[in-house]
């Protein structure tokens, strides 16, 4: 087992692993950590390490075929939904759902370009601090 101080991961199948960089590091602020395109990469987001796995990966062939993608997402917080969707909207990024507010803050979906899903989320009230569990 990891440290709880160590990256989180999360593996992304993907269609094409150049357009996923693309969309990750242009539009929601990952660093592109490690590029080997056309099979996999994976890029950084604090410590968030996204793993896109296009089709000639080992981690996509140990996948049996799934449509549609499941209704997992990652989860981003961010200071101000308006601000990040008028510049998303503005960048060409369409979005999956309808903003939505419910008692803990406010979220929208949008899809990467291979369909996963992502939530932008703004708390009602600034998180706390989250630490990790101990093993």
């Amino acid at each position: 087992m990891t440290t709880p101080d160590q990256f989180a991961g999360v593996r992304y199948l993907v269609d094409d692993v150049s357009a996923a960089i693309d969309f990750y590091t242009t539009h929601l602020g990952f660093t592109l950590h490690t590029d080997a395109a056309p099979a996999f990469a994976d890029v950084v987001r604090g410590p968030l390490r996204l793993l896109l796995s296009g089709p000639a990966s080992s981690g996509a062939r140990a996948t049996p075929q799934q449509t549609p993608a499941g209704r997992n997402r990652i989860h981003l917080i961010v200071n101000d939904l308006d601000t990040e969707i008028d510049r998303l909207r503005s960048a060409g990024v369409s979005f999956h759902s309808d903003m939505v507010a419910g008692p803990g803050g406010r979220q929208i979906l949008l899809t990467d370009p291979a369909g996963n899903l992502i939530e932008l989320f703004q708390p009602a009230r600034t998180p706390a601090a989250i630490t990790p569990a101990r093993a």
